[in-house]
C-alpha cells in the first residue's frame, strides 16, 4: 500500500483504521444512506477492532446527551454463528433514545433496512460483578422480565455484512420495543417458552427460547462475564436484550407487528409510513 493510501490527506497523520471506519458508519447513521462493509478498514476478524470502533461511536451518542440503557445480545443462533465464521455472541448498547414504548411508531427511516425479532428483556435489580457468573446469580439479579421486539438494522448496505462489520455497528442495533407487564421469572420457563412473531395478523417468525443459547439466561450470563472482563459490568436498572427467540422478519413502511411470548403476554411495534428527519438518529 502506498505512503498515501496509510496517511490522512494532506497531514502526512498516518491512518487510525477504528477511527476511519467509525467516521463511515457515523455518516452512514447522520445521513440515513447505508455505507460500505467496513472489514476493509480493520485488521480481518479483528473483533477486538470491531468492539473499538463501536465504543468510539457509543461514546460520541453519549456525548451529545444520550444515555445507555443496557445491552444487547446478537448472534445467540449457532446458526447464524457458523454464518458468520464466529463461535460465541456479541453485544452492543442499548440508547435511551433508541426505546420506542409499546405501539407507538417507529419513524420510517429511522432505522436503516429494519428487521424484527422478538425477544425475552431482563431488567435488572442488582449489579453482576463477578468474574464468572452462574444462571442463579443473574436469576437472583433480576427484577422482572418482559417481551421485547428489536429492531435490528444495519447501517451497511445491503445487509452485507461480516462479524467485523455488525460487532462495529453497535451489533446491528436499531431501536427496541418493551412490553408493559412485568413478569418475575419464578413465574416463568424460559427454556420451553413458545414466541410467534406477526406482521399485520400473518405470522411471520416463530421460535422458542430454547433456541437462543438453549434458554436466555444462558445468554445472560455470557454477557455479565464479557462485560466484566471488559470493565463495564451489568449494573441494577439496565435492560438486557437476550437475543431473538426466531429469525428476523423484515420490515415495510406501514407494517404492524406483534410478539406474543409464553408467560410474557404481548408487545406491538408499528412502523411509519414515510421519513421523519432526524428521528432517532
Amino acid at each position: 500500500m502506498s505512503t498515501t493510501d496509510d496517511t490522512v490527506p494532506g497531514t502526512g497523520t498516518p491512518r487510525d483504521p477504528v477511527t476511519d471506519a467509525a467516521e463511515r458508519l457515523h455518516e452512514a447513521h447522520r445521513t440515513g444512506v447505508p455505507c460500505a462493509p467496513v472489514r476493509d478498514l480493520l485488521p480481518p476478524g479483528d473483533l477486538e477492532a470491531a468492539y473499538a470502533v463501536q465504543s468510539l461511536l457509543t461514546e460520541r451518542r453519549l456525548a451529545l446527551g444520550r444515555r445507555v440503557t443496557g445491552w444487547k445480545i446478537g448472534l445467540t443462533s449457532t446458526a447464524v454463528q457458523r454464518q458468520l465464521g464466529v463461535e460465541a455472541p456479541d453485544f452492543g448498547a442499548l440508547l435511551d433514545d433508541t426505546a420506542v414504548p409499546d405501539g407507538a411508531e417507529v419513524p420510517w427511516g429511522s432505522v436503516l433496512q429494519p428487521r424484527a425479532e422478538a425477544e425475552v428483556a431482563l431488567v435488572l435489580e442488582g449489579d453482576l460483578v463477578h468474574e464468572r457468573h452462574t444462571v442463579a446469580d443473574v436469576i437472583r439479579a433480576t427484577a422482572f422480565v418482559l417481551p421485547a421486539i428489536e429492531v435490528v438494522g444495519s447501517r451497511i448496505r445491503d445487509w452485507d455484512i461480516s462479524a467485523v462489520d455488525t460487532v462495529a455497528d453497535n451489533a446491528s442495533s436499531g431501536a427496541y420495543v418493551l412490553g408493559t407487564r412485568p413478569v418475575l421469572l419464578r413465574d416463568l420457563d424460559l427454556r420451553s417458552a413458545g414466541m410467534v412473531l406477526e406482521r399485520r395478523g400473518e405470522p411471520v417468525s416463530t421460535g422458542a427460547g430454547v433456541a437462543c443459547l438453549g434458554n436466555p439466561l444462558h445468554a445472560a450470563v455470557w454477557l455479565a462475564d464479557t462485560l466484566v472482563r471488559l470493565g463495564s459490568p451489568l449494573r441494577a436498572g439496565d435492560t438486557v436484550l437476550t437475543g431473538a427467540l426466531g429469525p428476523m422478519a423484515a420490515v415495510g413502511p406501514g407494517d404492524v407487528f406483534e410478539a406474543r411470548i409464553d408467560g410474557l403476554g404481548s408487545v406491538r411495534a408499528a412502523f411509519g409510513r414515510t421519513d421523519t428527519e432526524g428521528a432517532l438518529r
